[in-house]
């Protein structure tokens, strides 16, 4: 048969049964797995062999058989012990490394997912929910497979190959250990469900510790600057204080747990050998001393083994609902379409709205409606008006992040819903508000999707962005580490990387969020400077509050309640005395 070509995001992960997607996840390695299984079995059999090899030596000491029984049997296990090494390294490589493959496989295709997710389902799911599911949730799978791989095949075994050769040698046993066996297994049970009470319990108060000294830590500005010290610790005290009363108790549970367990165990394992020892001192179907040594083990054994089992039940059920919280993600319906739609080759700027309109599910009004525009090439759009009027959804509808629900919006002449939006991309570029860098060097920040780009380009693009001269001084130049966010640069550094970004890419549109809104005088300056280069002769569509940064724009759309109010020019639209002179007048008489 031929292997299956269908990857991880073809598969319906939806509304089927985790164990079922878990066997898909599998598929690849499904002979390493029935490998590692039989190779288990091998290197696990002296725990329910040992028993009986056990008796077979007593029998032969006790009852004086053939002392080639003794070096028999001792051979026999002696052999399986030591092959038990490189059986184990055998074992580890085809489960783990089964299991490694899987959690790799399901992390790319989690983050293959979220990047053909639509801008709309990221705006409803947090970062930090995908986050937990690429990391945690993969994990928890990944734990699960192998503590039930690892202790649940073992106790598998144990019990199958214990009572096989239970029934084998003393099959007269056989229904006592079907009955002794589950009920002390049971009990050991019920006591462990008292203990995870008190465990969850205990992690909770372990938690909330943790919140409160990230809250304390974070506060110390404050808590220092008005004196509120003894507050602080008077209130970490407090969960200190419950953290230690929780843990005092879930101690005094553990210790219950564990003398009451051993009890348990040993005294159901003192009748079964008491029992065992009257049968043989009896003559009763024929049991031997050796078999009386090898069922009080065998009940030892079997007892833990169905314990386990039982404890594996927690580990599994949170397995399987994070393979359930998986599968929300790689079956989310929300992706942006454009598969077999037309692919853009080249793009002159040419914009134009038809009475767009976008109304949100669940918006009691259209957050833009009946918008008509037409932007010639390398015209700059200036985009003012109130919180809420429609601004930002305007630039989404540009960038292709989300789609118009009523109209059209067009690109040089075509329907933007029939274009491949990925190759569109390539001719825009966005500078956001809050310049979006990552952990790695300038130069790695700059040319981010450029990576042909050659120094002396990186170097133009900075110096036209206002922002070699910084660079230049940094430690290491271009091959300096920006931290985190760029946590190693002031704000108006980040944001003249972020336009070296867009100035590198040579875009056809650009789209200026708000892009000075945070900075001071002097970086706004310099950041103004560097955007009069970027957009020249480019078509660009900006949004700012400050109507002083917006003044050079070809055409200035006053927008509110989703709709456009008026449309001129700077000079124009202040003589008209309309919206504009409005807000105009509001920011002069502010400042």
């Amino acid at each position: 048969m031929a292997p299956s070509t269908e990857r991880p995001l073809d598969h319906r992960y939806r509304d089927e049964h985790p164990v079922r997607t878990l066997t898909y996840l599998f598929r690849a390695d499904r002979r390493r797995l029935a490998a590692a299984g039989a190779v288990f079995t091998v290197k696990h059999s002296p725990v329910w062999l040992l028993p009986l090899i056990t008796a077979s030596i007593i029998d032969t000491v006790v009852q004086h058989r053939d002392i080639g029984r003794l070096w028999l049997s001792t051979g026999v296990i002696m052999f399986i012990l030591v092959v038990n090494y490189p059986l184990h390294l055998l074992y580890v490589r085809l489960l783990y490394g089964s299991i490694r493959r899987m959690g790799t496989t399901l992390r790319s295709a989690l983050c293959t997912r979220m990047q053909q997710l639509s801008i709309g389902y990221h705006a409803k799911v947090s970062a930090g929910v995908l986050q937990a599911k690429v990391v945690r949730d993969v994990e928890t799978v990944e734990q699960m497979v192998q503590q039930t791989a690892e202790t649940g095949l073992g106790a598998i075994t144990v019990l199958l190959g214990g009572m096989v050769i239970i029934a084998v040698r003393t099959p007269e046993f056989v229904p006592v250990f079907l009955v002794v066996v589950p009920a002390a297994a049971l009990v050991v049970a019920r006591l462990r469900a008292r203990l995870r009470h008190h465990n969850e319990h205990f992690r909770h108060e372990v938690e909330t510790l943790s919140s409160r000294v990230t809250e304390m830590t974070r506060l110390i500005p404050v808590t220092r600057a008005h004196g509120l010290e003894g507050k602080a610790l008077r209130r970490m005290d407090g969960t200190l204080s419950r953290l230690l009363t929780s843990g005092n108790r879930l101690d005094l549970v553990n210790g219950r747990f564990g003398s009451l367990s051993w009890v348990v165990l040993n005294v159901v394992g003192v009748l079964v050998l008491a029992g065992a020892a009257l049968v043989s001192y009896y003559g009763v179907w024929g049991v031997t001393p050796g078999d009386v040594v090898m069922l009080s083990a065998f009940l030892t054994t079997l007892t833990g083994s169905v314990t386990t089992l039982a404890g594996l039940a927690p580990v599994i059920t949170k397995g399987l609902e994070s393979v359930r919280s998986v599968g929300e993600v790689l079956q989310a319906p929300e992706l942006e379409d454009n598969e077999g739609k037309k692919e853009l080759t080249a793009l002159r700027g040419a914009v134009a709205f038809e009475h767009v309109g976008l109304a949100y599910d669940d918006a009691e009004r259209p957050a833009v409606r009946d918008f008509t525009l037409s932007v010639a090439p390398g015209e700059t759009i200036a985009l003012v008006g109130a919180s809420g009027a429609g601004k930002s959804t305007v630039l989404n509808l540009v960038i292709g992040f989300i789609r118009p629900t009523s109209g059209r919006l067009l690109l040089d002449g075509t329907d933007m819903n029939t274009l491949d939006l990925r190759t569109y991309r390539r001719f825009l570029s966005v500078v956001p508000q809050e310049s979006i860098l990552f952990d790695g060097t300038v130069r790695e920040n700059v040319v981010y999707g450029m990576d042909d780009a050659d120094e002396e380009t990186v170097r133009a693009a900075l110096r036209d962005a206002n922002a070699l001269e910084f660079v230049d001084r940094l430690p290491q130049g271009l091959d300096t580490l920006v931290g985190e966010r760029g946590a190693r640069l002031s704000g108006g550094q980040r944001q003249r990387l972020a336009i070296a970004r867009a100035l590198i890419r040579d875009p056809k549109v650009l789209v200026l969020d708000e892009a000075t809104s945070a900075l001071d005088t002097r970086s706004e300056a310099l950041v103004q400077e560097a955007l009069a280069r970027l957009l020249r002769g480019r078509t660009t569509f900006v949004v700012a509050h400050r109507l002083s940064t917006v003044r050079g724009a070809d055409r200035i759309v006053v927008m509110g309640d989703g709709g456009i109010l008026e449309v001129g020019g700077h000079d124009e639209l202040l003589r008209g005395g309309g919206a504009y002179a409005a807000l105009h007048r509001g920011q002069a008489v502010a400042s």
